[in-house]
């Protein structure tokens, strides 16, 4: 087996966390960032985008207009992996359109 790339150690690291907190999220590395779906339905929660700067990824929701979109108006959130998925599991934005 060869060595584990970037983007499958935060692929293991988003799957650890839904584990620990009971499942029920999948996520999906696509166009440079990580799509995290419910398992169940197949509807968006939160998408991942790093930043190149450690483990940095911004966070961004699925709006209601149908597309991905920056948290705030000054700019979207960015945050360390372990933080954002805290961020994105404590926070009810993310699970409003589940």
């Amino acid at each position: 087996m060869g060595a584990m790339t970037t983007d499958d150690a935060i692929v293991t690291r988003v799957e650890r966390f839904n584990q620990e907190r009971g499942g029920g999220v999948v996520v999906e590395a696509r166009q440079g960032g990580y799509t995290l779906r419910l398992e169940a339905s197949g509807a968006p929660i939160a998408r991942l985008r790093p930043t190149g700067s450690a483990d940095a990824v911004e966070v961004l929701y699925w709006s209601h207009r149908g597309k991905w979109s920056q948290i705030g108006d000054f700019g979207g959130a960015t945050l360390p992996l372990d933080q954002a998925l805290a961020y994105i599991a404590d926070n009810s934005m993310f699970w409003t359109s589940v």
